[in-house]
């Protein structure tokens, strides 16, 4: 299914006019224009590269986010990793990503008619009239950026530098950029069958989460995990970095209305509810279980929140995000609650919040979802149509193993390129000295 809106209103029909036998000539000429060539809209186009501009501050702002988490000698380089992806990912999108996500091609992977944006130009492309193709692409591209960054909170103070590029790189082309052809390029298999995907739940959230899983299983805990004392060196940054990504949100769930439209204004409405409900459960219920509020658990609660809506915002209303937002906030609280029980090093969470939140913002979409909000979706469980949900946890079911399998597939083969952990000697100085020669802060 196409992320395009159906327009608030219609261009025909304004009504009948009066006009001069010159003036008929000169509209008969207009309407074979727009008869023969799509109409491109300037207010479109300026909401969606603005979107992608929102879009690309949530990268370095998640690594800001992350970088508050891990103790002082990391800093630096948990920051790079998230600001390189900006670098690494901009260009292979350029190059092949794009066409392999969303060029004509079979139900699994996009062709290579688009290499190097071949046919890729300021004209409208085939997934939206009313902006260029270049512009859809962009936008596109963001998200192909901030999915691998993502997983970096995984393995956050223990992989190489060098190990940390060649996995990106592999990952953002065998895993990535397949699953967003099977749920938005055209043809795919998933889209196809009737899984609804707004912005990115499947596509960003659960592929992400489950690889960091993966990621985190494989490289094994840092050195005196459960032992040793291993606090968040700055907190505020966390919080800021969570402020970044609430404004670029707007961008990442609106601007996939593809236009400045009702649509994007739901989209917009329900993004900030969910997260301002989830940031609320979570500060509560912890409040509840450990006595405090925290700030760093009130910032987790609403990046959980805009995990979950993600799926949803075009599809369900205000009421239902303060409903999804609340519950993911306990439920991803539970998750992490529950990583230090099972033993596994997920140094910032990675999957407690976005692959837990990311499956149940799918799940969820198949509940609150309404062709009152977008009759290009479809009805979920509450309005009558039970089909949807088991749509979705197809879905789910898919992208989770996919992911997780390629995933532990291509740690092995950057294994056999470049050691993936640093050495423990490395470990203890921290990254930020050992992979870079350089720290955040000289006190």
């Amino acid at each position: 299914m196409d992320r395009q809106s159906v327009l608030p209103f219609s261009r025909k029909g304004v009504g009948a006019v009066a006009v001069t036998p010159i003036a008929t000539l000169v509209l008969a000429g207009s309407a074979s224009a727009q008869d023969g060539a799509s109409q491109i809209s300037a207010g479109d186009t300026a909401w969606v590269l603005a979107s992608a501009a929102l879009v690309m501050l949530m990268t370095p702002g998640l690594g800001l986010f992350y970088a508050g988490m891990v103790r002082r000698k990391n800093a630096l380089a948990t920051i790079l990793q998230s600001f390189i992806m900006v670098g690494v990912i901009g260009i292979q999108w350029v190059v092949y990503g794009y066409s392999l996500a969303f060029a004509p091609g079979n139900a699994f992977i996009g062709g290579l008619s688009w290499l190097g944006l071949r046919g890729v130009g300021q004209e409208a492309g085939p997934y939206s009239d009313t902006i260029p193709h270049l512009a859809f692409m962009i936008y596109q591209a963001m998200f192909a950026i901030i999915t691998p960054a993502l997983i970096t909170g995984a393995f956050a103070e223990r992989m190489r530098f060098k190990a940390f590029l060649i996995f990106m790189l592999l990952w953002a082309t065998i895993v990535y950029d397949p699953v967003a052809h099977w749920v938005w390029g055209k043809g795919g298999w998933l889209g196809a069958m009737g899984a609804l995907d707004f912005a990115g739940g499947t596509v960003v959230h659960i592929c992400s989460g489950v690889a960091a899983l993966c990621c985190a299983l494989m490289l094994g805990r840092r050195h005196g995990y459960g032992r040793d004392e291993m606090m968040p060196h700055g907190i505020w940054m966390t919080v800021v970095g969570a402020a970044l990504l609430w404004f670029g949100w707007f961008g990442f769930n609106a601007g996939s209305a593809l236009g400045a439209n009702g649509l994007a204004a739901n989209a917009f409405v329900v993004t900030n509810t969910a997260a301002a409900s989830a940031a609320l459960s979570w500060m509560f219920f912890e409040w509840l279980h450990r006595g405090k509020p925290t700030a760093l658990g009130a910032a987790s609660g609403a990046v959980a929140g805009l995990v979950a809506i993600t799926p949803a915002a075009g599809f369900v209303g205000p009421m239902a995000a303060i409903a999804i937002g609340a519950i993911v906030g306990v439920l991803c609280y539970l998750a992490i609650m529950a990583k230090s029980r099972l033993g596994y090093d997920d140094s910032l969470d990675v999957f407690g919040v976005h692959g837990v939140g990311g499956t149940w913002g799918a799940i969820a979409t198949g509940l609150f979802a309404s062709t009152a909000i977008n009759s290009a979706g479809a009805n979920g469980i509450f309005f009558g149509n039970a089909a949807l949900l088991g749509k979705q946890v197809v879905a789910i079911l898919a992208v989770f193993a996919y992911s997780f399998v390629v995933t532990a597939i291509l740690l092995k083969i950057t294994g056999l390129i470049s050691p993936l952990r640093v050495t423990k000697d490395d470990e203890e100085t921290g990254l930020d000295l050992s992979q870079h020669g350089e720290v955040a802060y000289n006190l």
